[in-house]
Formats: C-alpha cells, sequence, structure tokens
C-alpha cells in the first residue's frame, strides 16, 4: 500500500475504531461477571424466578446510528446452538435505556423475534440444574440503518442481520446456575 493512501486511511479507521470504543452499555440489575439475582430467572420450565429482564442504559453511539438492538444469549445451553433470551430491534434512536422489568416494547416500530421459549419478549435464565455456571451475554447494538425483518423471523437471521448493520455493540456477561 502507498504512503499515501496509508497516511489517508489510517485516521478513518482510527476514528471508526474509537467511536465505536465510546459505545458503553451499563446496568443496575446485572454486573459483569457476577451472578443475576432471581428476578432475572425464567418462570416456567422448572424455573421459579421473576422473569424480570434487567434495566439497561446506553450511551455513545456512533454518529450514524439509525436504531438500537437489545440480543440476550446463553452460549452454554445444552441445545446445541444455546439460547436466545432476547431479540429486540429496531429500536427508536431517542430510546437510550429500559427499565427493570420491560420485557416488551409498546412502540410499532420495534420488532420482538421469538425467544428460544417460543414467545416474544424477554425471557429469563433457566439452565439446567447441576449444568454449571451459564454465561449471558447481554448485547446492545448501534445499527446503521433500521432493519426490514418478516414478521416471523428467526433468531440466526435477526442475529445475521443485526450483525451486518451494526456501527458498534456494547456486552455484559452476567452469570447464572441452578
Amino acid at each position: 500500500m502507498n504512503k499515501i493512501a496509508l497516511a489517508f486511511l489510517l485516521p478513518l479507521i482510527t476514528c471508526t475504531h474509537l467511536s465505536a470504543a465510546e459505545f458503553q452499555l451499563k446496568s443496575s440489575d446485572i454486573t459483569a461477571n457476577k451472578f443475576m439475582k432471581k428476578d432475572q430467572e425464567f418462570q416456567g420450565f422448572g424455573c421459579e424466578g421473576g422473569n424480570k429482564s434487567p434495566q439497561l442504559s446506553w450511551s455513545g453511539a456512533p454518529s450514524g446510528t439509525k436504531a438500537y438492538a437489545i440480543m440476550a444469549y446463553d452460549p452454554d445451553a445444552p441445545s446445541g446452538s444455546g439460547w436466545w433470551h432476547w431479540q429486540a430491534v429496531n429500536i427508536p434512536l431517542e430510546v437510550t435505556s429500559v427499565s427493570s422489568g420491560t420485557g416488551h416494547f409498546n412502540n410499532k416500530d420495534v420488532i420482538e423475534i421469538k425467544n428460544d421459549y417460543g414467545q416474544t419478549g424477554f425471557g429469563g435464565a433457566c439452565p439446567p440444574k447441576g449444568h454449571g455456571i451459564h454465561h449471558y451475554q447481554f448485547t446492545v447494538y448501534a445499527l446503521s440503518e433500521k432493519l426490514d425483518l418478516p414478521p416471523n423471523a428467526s433468531a440466526a437471521l435477526t442475529g445475521y442481520m443485526v450483525k451486518a448493520h451494526s456501527l458498534a455493540s456494547s456486552t455484559i456477561v452476567a452469570l447464572y446456575q441452578k
């Protein structure tokens, strides 16, 4: 690569990286690498928790952000493909937090995908008893555009589209076991 092209591209690459690094997710209900409370446990499938989604807030979205997506995923679930607990996309730009227990969005623009319990909205942690510690990834994505998903979009298609249009993301990994 010639020096002129490198001199032009390096600042652009650096600026993109810095703006994405500023995007930050926080929560008053869950903490990175700490155990979630019974409130965040599912109610059903042998679990008796409160099934409350955690409070989440985010800031520092990069320029060009048009919407947000929230995803909660357990890669440790013994399903062969993990377990989707929550997928909500096209969250409006002016929304930068969700309260504890929100679970569902009352906004016609927000698309909520069925979780692996077969319901839309948040479905809490419910690892099999004795299966060890599970790592629950709560991620907010800053999207470059609103996504055009079919009403019956799968979790895999949704994840693919979110990642394809992600300008930045921030994740809190919380723990749970039974």
